[in-house]
């Protein structure tokens, strides 16, 4: 069977908005959201209490901010393309806040209700991750972390996401404990173990689906520019 074609721009894109729009479905689901945003998401729950500056996506972009220097110092070097990873943290932050102004105005308060959306949520953000693996362009510093050490050191793809996955949970126990005291969850719940557990191999499932139909080519000449 004749793959189809998948613009890797059209992949940034579309993995921008679904991840947006997952997080946003998992954080009022209120189950926990997913662990590689929990620290920004608590990190927000804390500041908004002194500043509504502190938005969910604000707080996100600057966290990826700190994981964008820790990335450099990882790698040893400076790329272009490691820039442009925190202009993608900016637009993503302010796709985050839009679909979460429109997101809390689901009235989807019962139980029965909540879990669909979790689950929808935790489907889109390994979509997303999913994508903005087979595109060029910069994502997310959390991702592109990923990406990046999983390209240097040969380790499994889904493995290694895993494992950073669960490094973000310990973070953000962590960090809950230090904000809102010994033993006080917030934003971190079932459903944020559930994404450490099945966020890997579900983004696994979905990248052979994608590789096995579709052949992703760029549609602009700009590749050159995020390799150097």
């Amino acid at each position: 069977m004749k793959k189809r074609v998948f613009y890797t721009e059209a992949a940034y894109v579309l993995g921008l908005l679904i991840m947006a729009f997952g997080n946003s479905l998992l954080a009022w689901a209120d189950f926990g959201v997913s662990m590689v945003v929990a620290p920004a998401y608590i990190v927000h729950l804390k500041l908004s209490e002194f500043s509504s500056f502190f938005t969910f996506g604000v707080c996100e972009y600057i966290l990826q901010s700190i994981v964008l220097l820790l990335m450099i110092i990882c790698m040893k070097k400076f790329k272009f393309s490691y820039l442009f990873s925190f202009v993608t943290a900016v637009l993503y932050g302010l796709v985050l806040d839009g679909f979460s102004f429109f997101v809390r105005r689901i009235p989807f308060y019962t139980l029965y209700l909540r879990i669909p959306l979790f689950i929808i949520g935790m489907c889109l953000i390994s979509c997303g991750v999913a994508l903005f693996f087979r595109t060029y362009i910069s994502v997310q510093s959390y991702d592109y972390f990923v990406k990046e050490v999983h390209t240097k050191t040969k380790m499994s793809l889904s493995s290694f996401k895993s494992l950073y996955d669960a490094a973000s949970l310990i973070i953000s126990i962590i960090l809950s404990f230090v904000f809102f005291g010994l033993f006080k969850f917030r934003g971190i719940g079932i459903g944020t173990v559930a994404c450490t557990l099945l966020n890997g191999r579900i983004i696994g499932l979905v990248g052979s689906f994608l590789d096995k139909n579709f052949d992703f080519k760029d549609r602009f000449k700009f590749r050159k520019y995020f390799e150097r």
